[in-house]
């Protein structure tokens, strides 16, 4: 583990921030990454160091981050990071994919020519993230563009909603970025036609492909590496 967070760019805490929040959200930050992988055993000593901060706080948080899902903790073992289920990912790309077609419906409706110019852009950033095999700056682009399209939708309530789930979809999207990113980047150029045209029905009906295929890939990443364990 000590390798991964060296590797990692540094997240020491900053004392203004409440510190217990602090720690919970860098350490939340380092498994949405992928700087912390599935199933590796999380120390607390190598932690506390890593973050600037006592064994207590870091302590505090695996117990939050359990109760979240992110982490668990096993008697006699230690904690660990979650592996995310099949059912997991389901469940959770599930219901991403019906508040985010909503989210495109609505923002095909309010689309202004600006906002084309501003999806216009992250499609670039992402495009150019994916011919450099950058994965950082492929997740960012993505989740940027994505989130741009809940601004548009300007529903505060689906906002709340689609944030929920948001890092836990950036988790699972972070592996798959790369074998993903031609065939999804694609989709969102038809996407953002579809916006541009304010055509409601048919931006939800991508998006709903769109996300309904990121789902299967992530499964048969999953089943994948299964048959390979």
């Amino acid at each position: 583990m000590r390798e991964a967070l060296t590797a990692a760019a540094s997240r020491r805490v900053t004392r203004p921030a409440p510190l217990r929040q602090a720690v919970y959200d860098a350490l939340t930050e380092l498994i949405v990454n992928g700087s912390l992988k599935p199933g590796q055993h999380l120390v607390e000593a190598e932690l506390a160091e890593h973050l600037g901060v006592s064994r207590q706080p870091v302590r505090e948080a695996l117990q939050r981050l359990q109760s979240a899902g992110w982490v668990d903790l096993r008697p006699a073992q230690g904690a660990f990071v979650h592996s995310p289920t099949e059912k997991e990912a389901v469940q959770l790309l599930g219901v991403r994919s019906v508040l985010e077609t909503y989210s495109a419906q609505l923002a095909a409706r309010n689309a202004l020519p600006e906002d084309i110019a501003r999806l216009d852009e992250f499609q670039l950033d992402g495009v150019a993230a994916l011919a450099d095999g950058d994965v950082e700056r492929l997740v960012a682009a993505n989740t940027a563009l994505h989130d741009f399209i809940t601004t548009m939708a300007d529903n505060a309530v689906l906002a709340e909603l689609i944030a929920q789930v948001g890092q836990k979809v950036r988790w699972y999207y972070t592996p798959i970025a790369k074998p993903r990113g031609k065939e999804a980047w694609n989709e969102h150029t038809q996407l953002i036609k579809a916006i541009a045209k304010r055509d409601a029905d048919q931006a939800g009906e991508i998006m709903r492909r769109h996300t309904e295929r990121t789902t299967d890939f992530y499964r048969k990443q999953i089943a994948a590496k299964a048959n390979q364990g």
